[in-house]
């Protein structure tokens, strides 16, 4: 897994009111969940701030990335948990992450990446890729940037689902059922098919009764 940068700034103040107060001066608020715990041994988030340039390659990349997440002068290793986007302006309004240490599993939606020419396509179907990523469990260490999947036996109708993937030292924690990709019938695959079904033999006539 590719590794990033990211700078921030510690903030003290917390709720909606402080909040709108940053993103009216461009910052982005966010908290960062993992190690510390409280009395009752729950999560305690460390608030902060970023600028929407230091989290741009972060957030908008089809990559995965381990963060180097440094805040007022003090490194951790973290991953972008959740991000929430304004639902009209589509920019940022929050991002979560999540401190990792190495010998702890964490789970990351991975990219999804076909390759192979599969065998319905090549008999005229159309392959459609249900789900770009799959959630996987794993030490950080062993999460991969992408999970490639060989698609050149799947057959016209045929799909490949979460189950079926097998990778050593990961967990995939979507559903086994859920399907990552399928190869759907078309119109010119049907009309192949029809012309490779062979022709059925002609029944032979009747033989008419003979005359007494």
């Amino acid at each position: 897994m590719k590794s990033i940068d990211v700078k921030g700034t510690a903030r003290n103040q917390f709720g909606k009111k402080e909040a709108n107060e940053l993103r009216k001066q461009n910052l982005i608020p966010c908290n960062l969940y993992g190690v510390e715990k409280d009395e009752k041994g729950l999560p305690v988030a460390k608030a902060f701030s970023v600028t929407p340039e230091e989290v741009r390659n972060l957030v908008y990349s089809p990559d995965i990335f381990s963060v180097n997440l440094t805040i007022d002068g003090t490194t951790v290793l973290a991953v972008m948990k959740e991000i929430q986007f304004h639902p009209v302006k589509d920019n940022i309004l929050h991002i979560d992450f999540y401190q990792i240490t190495e010998n702890k599993p964490i789970v990351m939606a991975v990219p999804v990446k076909l390759k192979g020419l599969a065998a319905g396509v090549k008999a005229g179907g159309k392959l459609d890729q249900v789900m770009r990523r799959v959630k996987a469990k794993a030490l950080y260490t062993a999460i991969p940037e992408k999970i490639e999947i060989d698609v050149t036996p799947l057959t016209i109708g045929k799909s490949f689902k979460v189950g079926d993937l097998k990778v050593e030292g990961i967990q995939f924690t979507s559903p086994k059922e859920a399907v990552i990709c399928t190869v759907l019938s078309t119109r010119s695959a049907a009309a192949n098919a029809a012309e490779e079904a062979p022709a059925e033999e002609a029944a032979p006539a009747a033989e008419a009764p003979a005359a007494e």
